[in-house]
Order: C-alpha cells, then sequence, then structure tokens
C-alpha cells in the first residue's frame, strides 16, 4: 500500500512517473518548506498546498518532454520548479537528460546547488540573468511562474541560437494570449488540461519561427 503521506502524488502514475520517485519529491519539498522560512522560495499562502500547487504542478509537463532528448534548459528556475522535479524524474527512468536551471538569485542558486548534490541529479545551476546570455544551446526550454508568454518566446527567438521545443504554464486568459502571439510568430502547438488547476493549461510549441 502506498504510504498516505504521499498518496497525493499518485495523480502522476499514468505519466510514468514510479512511486519511488513520489518519495523524493516529497524530500525535495520538505527541504523548500524549512528553507521557506528563510529564502523567498515559495510563497507562504502555498505551503499547505505545496504538493499539488508546486510539485505536482511542475511533474506534469514530463508527458511532453521528448525523452531523447539531451538538454532542458529551465530559463527562471526559483526554487527548482519545473527543473529539479523534471531531473528527479528523469533520474528514477535511469534518462541521462541534462538540465540546466538559470537563477540569477544568488540564495536561491545556492539553495538549487545544494539539492542537486543532495539528490545527485544530472543539472547545472547559473547565477545568470537569462535575459544578459546570447547564443545559448538547448533541446527543451521551460518555463513556470516566470514571465508572460510573449516575453518567453522572445527571449527564445533572440538569446538561444537553437531548440527543438518550448513548454509553457498558461493561466485562465492564456489562449488568448497565444492567439495573439500567432499573429507574430509561427509555430505548432499541443495543449493539455492542467491536472491542479482547472484555468491553467500546459502548451508545447514546437517548429517555432518569427513570421516574416
Amino acid at each position: 500500500m502506498i504510504d498516505s503521506n504521499i498518496l497525493q502524488y499518485s495523480v502522476l502514475e499514468p505519466l510514468n512517473v514510479s512511486r519511488e520517485t513520489f518519495y523524493v519529491f516529497e524530500e525535495f519539498r520538505s527541504l523548500i518548506l524549512e528553507r521557506n522560512k528563510k529564502i523567498n522560495l515559495i510563497s507562504q499562502s502555498s505551503e499547505e498546498k505545496s504538493k499539488e500547487r508546486h510539485i505536482i504542478d511542475s511533474a506534469q509537463i514530463f508527458e511532453f518532454i521528448n525523452k531523447n532528448e539531451k538538454i532542458c534548459t529551465d530559463v527562471g528556475s526559483g526554487s527548482g520548479l519545473p527543473g529539479i522535479v523534471l531531473a528527479i524524474i528523469m533520474k528514477h527512468n535511469k534518462n541521462s537528460m541534462k538540465f540546466n536551471l538559470y537563477e540569477k538569485s544568488f540564495r536561491k542558486s545556492q539553495f538549487l546547488k545544494e539539492v542537486i548534490k543532495k539528490f545527485n541529479l544530472n543539472a547545472e545551476v547559473f547565477q545568470k540573468n537569462i535575459f544578459d546570455e546570447e547564443n545559448l544551446s538547448t533541446d527543451i526550454l521551460v518555463a513556470r511562474a516566470f514571465k508572460p508568454l510573449p516575453t518567453v518566446l522572445e527571449l527564445a527567438h533572440s538569446n538561444f541560437k537553437n531548440f527543438s521545443s518550448i513548454i509553457l504554464f498558461l493561466g485562465k486568459s492564456g489562449m488568448d494570449t497565444l492567439s495573439k502571439c500567432l499573429k507574430r510568430w509561427d509555430f505548432e502547438y499541443k495543449v493539455k488540461q492542467s491536472l491542479t488547476n482547472s484555468d491553467s493549461k500546459i502548451i508545447k510549441i514546437y517548429k517555432f519561427k518569427k513570421k516574416k
């Protein structure tokens, strides 16, 4: 029988996230809550529902990840949501995908480095402002609670020399924003309903280019 303390994570089982991974999620979540007393990693109001609001919410995009690709870049990693969560899943799936985590805050970057070492994850922290970087290369670009969709698309176009897909979280008005973005950019996309919020969706954008 699954431990009652991690039962809530079982919603992820259909996405091929193992039960063994759930225990690591819970350990990671406990670290976030502990350090949140000193570092602003997540909002205090979300602590009580942090399994659903942060860990499960981040983990659900695993379904959109191409497991054959080599590098995933989290452009505003914060407390490791979703980058660390995805790296944990990949490790337990015995997948060698590397995660590049960009976070400009020194204290959050130090937290991320500690977590990577503790869980022995294939990830690297870059304490830099992603908007100051140029000619970046990745396979997958992910962002959660970072910047509005138009800003992320402009960042991908201007600061990355190559990538294959962008995976983002959209809020209530996200699909309207997406339609407006299609006036400037050419891309194909897939959308799925969020597991954690009826007003939210997850989107995967690919074959992305600027309209002529």
